[in-house]
């Protein structure tokens, strides 16, 4: 199954390698950290009896949560109490931007509205409208089978040391896809995170598996533990400048 949403670093090209690398016993609790577009979590129909998906986003997680138990009303609100069909339009894109955050819109009207912005901006950024000519009603559609998906998943809306605290037990495995170092995309993301999250990982008494950006920083930082590069293709290689593909790695704390 596909995610529902684009995503900005999204591993829909990497689900597959991430996968080969999953244990292959038997999982107590799955706990997807930084959750965003959860194309590991739609991987399988089910990862472990407990599955856990968590993103710090809170916009982000009031929408998954209202696809969870409230899916046909989101699916009214996109559609405008109707049937009406979901339009690519900068003026719909900059009312909904400038009332995300406006005081007595139900959760519902917010989640409508965050769904619309990652769907009709440029790279997913929820910022800057895409000017895209892409048909915006074909994941509205599959948001049944999204809820069907949810059913039994825990959401969470928490820092991840928090988070990794709280299931932290030898049955776990994590996947964590933190925001990538030093990319200009995570601005919320520092330096001082990268380093907390190394150190709360070193903590983990079950299993990890990590994705990271292939840079000198973050091979050190995980020198102890096995290191895997991959290679994916590079969607912005036909911009001048840019190759066509790039190495990232997977990092596990066991064999």
């Amino acid at each position: 199954m596909d995610s529902f949403i684009p995503w900005i670093g999204g591993k829909s090209q990497l689900r597959k390698v991430i996968l080969e690398h999953f244990p292959q016993d038997e999982i107590g609790r799955y706990v997807e950290v930084f959750g965003g577009a959860g194309w590991i979590l739609f991987s399988k129909e089910r990862h472990a009896p407990i599955e856990i998906f968590n993103d710090i986003d809170g916009h982000l997680i009031n929408l998954y949560r209202c696809v969870q138990y409230h899916c046909d009303e989101l699916q009214r609100e996109l559609r405008m109490g109707g049937e009406q069909i979901l339009i690519n339009s900068r003026e719909l894109f900059s009312d909904f931007l400038g009332q995300l955050n406006t005081r007595g819109l139900t959760d519902i009207q917010r989640a409508a509205r965050y769904y619309y912005l990652i769907r009709a901006s440029y790279g997913a950024n929820r910022e800057h409208f895409s000017c895209s000519t892409k048909n915006l009603n074909l994941s509205l559609d599959r948001l049944p089978e999204i809820q069907k998906r949810l059913q039994r998943v825990v959401i969470e809306n928490r820092d991840f040391e928090m988070l990794i605290k709280t299931y932290n037990r030898p049955d776990t495995l994590y996947y964590l896809d933190p925001p990538y170092f030093n990319a200009e995309c995570y601005d919320g993301f520092s330096s001082e995170d990268h380093e907390r999250l190394f150190r709360c990982i070193q903590t983990i008494r079950g299993r990890l598996i990590l994705s990271y950006n292939n840079v000198p920083k973050i091979r050190e930082l995980y020198k102890d533990y096995k290191i895997i590069e991959v290679e994916r293709s590079n969607v912005l290689a036909h911009k001048k400048g840019y190759s066509s593909a790039y190495k990232e790695l997977i990092i596990k704390n066991y064999s």
